[in-house]
């Protein structure tokens, strides 16, 4: 499996860190793996969305206590 790229949002306001994956998605080649680390609340519930509604999708979403790291495929 391929190496994701990593986005380091940890420290942001939501919905930054979901914006700022959007804007990066722009750059993603299709099938490219994007993991991202962020803290705030409703990272989970904001991410998940905006994959459903952009067609990407979510590998997974892990909880690591003080942060969340998701895997999304382009």
């Amino acid at each position: 499996m391929e190496v994701p790229m990593v986005m380091d949002c940890r420290g942001m306001a939501c919905p930054k860190p979901v914006i700022k994956v959007a804007i990066k998605a722009r750059d993603m080649p299709q099938g490219s793996l994007l993991e991202v680390r962020a803290d705030c609340q409703s990272f989970k519930e904001d991410l998940s969305r905006w994959c459903d509604d952009t067609g990407n999708v979510l590998i997974n979403l892990i909880d690591k206590g003080d942060h969340r790291v998701a895997t999304i495929q382009f």
